[in-house]
């Protein structure tokens, strides 16, 4: 039988970039968002705990499904098993995010 595949989703959230693994991601029935379900976190083997894989964690729990705006996704990885789960501080470098404009700066046309 054919493993399961695990996804790296990477996306920008509140100006960091969260990486988290699951898996099932697909493009979503509402417009302009894609949907990630069952979220994978490591395994605690070690004695170390990584707060911001803690703070994912806590945020993801009992989210059945999540869905993220294209606009934020970075990246989509099938990767073979998953990793650490973080999120960094998004920097200037060669990760920026996709220009778009928001609803609240459209203005309603004069009748």
């Amino acid at each position: 039988m054919a493993k399961e595949p695990i996804y790296k989703i990477s996306f920008f959230n509140q100006g960091k970039v969260y990486e988290i693994y699951a898996k099932h991601v697909f493009q979503s029935d509402l417009w302009g968002f894609l949907e990630v379900e069952e979220f994978v976190f490591g395994e605690r083997s070690q004695m170390i705990v990584d707060p911001s894989e803690e703070k994912l964690k806590n945020e993801f729990t009992g989210v059945k499904r999540s869905f993220i705006p294209v606009q934020a996704v970075v990246r989509i990885d099938e990767v073979e098993k998953e990793g650490a789960c973080k999120i960094t501080e998004a920097s200037a470098g060669n990760i920026s995010n996709f220009p778009f404009q928001s609803m609240a700066s459209v203005k309603p046309a004069k009748e």
